[in-house]
């Protein structure tokens, strides 16, 4: 049965005939139709970034709600269903709590040009406001500086590692995206920083300078490191020795650091800080599946999924495999046209046996599968293609019973396999 939501999100796309469009004027007209509801939402840590972000937010949810507080949570895009999008008090959204807040947004609206973003943003706002919480955590759409979400005057501005994405939006050079994501950090509001290019480093340091803004910054200000299996982070208040994140990668233990730097700055104790990265869940980020018929079906292969989709999520991806025992590993890939394909592939060249691309099943913006082969060939991998999914799924074990394969290239892709495997 279609939820009532679903066709209130399908009106929606039609108010605005560009997807991606970076202004906050509509946001502020809307917002103050609505009553102005970005200027009652619980103590707000909004975080901006190019990777990182929604594992980073994950994180902290995790850590503060092990000290029994009650956090809203707004990410995109979402995996399986809109749902998944927003939070309320530690609770998916209920069909009735996403209908009533998007049936008033549209009706306040007034037919009037807007993105589906900054209207479904204007709903998650709506709904924060009105369901009391000790926390709002805001993960950035797009940019920072113009992206829907900065609307509000934060607690705590986080941002994680900047790298190359969204060239056509943001700018391109790491400078010029840097001073996009920078466009979160507010006049006096402390700002946690993650690892950065220098360059990028540099235009963070001069916004955060010229608003007063008090910056506590990897490598400076606190420092986290893996030995043996054990996370270690230091800052001026002391050493943590804690297990590491549920979340694989050694690029996780990175993003733990800005985490815990933000537990700390709110007064967390230790038990919250390992509850961060132990209680932590976030799907899609090189996660092992572990059951479902897409499971089944390839018994007794490993089956792996990632939504990462740029260059520095190909080093990332790239650096876990190489922690994982030693199993041949086999990539399906399916990639928006939007996306450094190559920059993407060429890390993973070293770690792989193959790669089979197919086209993402009802995304416009889909790579043909036989330009995402092109690319990985191009990069240095063995490439094919097939019809979809499940064919090529089929082709590896008909190949290779025990393999490790890995499902990766899109958020978009990711989803769509996360509902093929329910």
């Amino acid at each position: 049965m279609t939820q009532t939501s679903d066709k209130i999100l399908a009106r929606m796309m039609a108010l605005h005939p560009k997807i991606i469009d970076l202004t906050l004027d509509r946001m502020w007209r809307l917002l103050n139709a609505l009553g102005n509801p970005e200027r009652r939402l619980p103590p707000v840590i909004h975080i901006a970034g190019t990777n990182g972000k929604g594992s980073t937010q994950a994180m902290i949810r995790a850590g503060l709600e092990a000290q029994g507080k009650r956090v809203h949570a707004y990410t995109s895009p979402h995996l399986a269903r809109f749902h998944e999008r927003i939070r309320l008090a530690g609770e998916l959204i209920s069909e009735d709590a996403l209908t009533d807040a998007l049936d008033r947004c549209y009706a306040a609206n007034n037919g009037e040009n807007i993105t589906y973003f900054e209207i479904t943003t204007c709903a998650a706002i709506l709904a924060f406001a009105e369901t009391p919480a000790d926390y709002t955590l805001l993960e950035v759409g797009l940019g920072g500086r113009l992206d829907a979400t900065n609307v509000i005057t934060p607690a705590l501005s986080i941002i994680t590692p900047i790298d190359l994405d969204h060239q056509q939006f943001l700018g391109d050079t790491l400078p010029e995206i840097a001073a996009e994501k920078a466009g979160i950090i507010k006049r006096t509001v402390p700002c946690i920083v993650g690892p950065q290019h220098d360059d990028a480093m540099d235009i963070i340091e001069a916004t955060a300078a010229r608003l007063g803004a008090p910056l506590v910054a990897y490598g400076q200000h606190f420092h986290v490191s893996q030995e043996r299996d054990r996370l270690i982070y230091q800052d001026e208040t002391g050493l943590l020795d804690l297990p590491l994140p549920a979340l694989r990668g050694p690029h996780q233990v990175q993003n733990a650091g800005a985490v815990l730097a933000a537990l700390r700055h709110f007064g967390a104790d230790e038990a919250a800080c390992e509850a961060a990265l132990t209680n932590v869940t976030w799907p899609a980020r090189m996660e092992r599946l572990t059951s479902g018929p897409l499971v089944e079906r390839c018994s007794p292969a490993e089956l792996w999924l990632d939504g990462g989709h740029n260059p520095a999520a190909g080093k990332a991806i790239a650096a876990t495999l190489a922690t994982l025992p030693k199993r041949p590993t086999h990539v399906i890939c399916g990639m928006l046209n939007t996306k450094d394909v190559t920059g993407f592939m060429a890390p993973l060249a070293p770690h792989v046996q193959s790669l089979t691309a197919v086209a993402i099943p009802g995304e416009a913006n889909t790579l043909p599968a036989q330009t995402t082969a092109d690319a990985a060939t191009s990069a240095g991998i063995s490439a094919t293609t097939a019809e979809d999914l499940n064919a090529a799924l089929d082709a590896i074990m008909k190949v290779e019973p025990n393999a490790r394969i890995l499902i990766c290239g899109s958020l978009y892709f990711a989803g769509h396999v996360m509902r093929e495997n329910l």
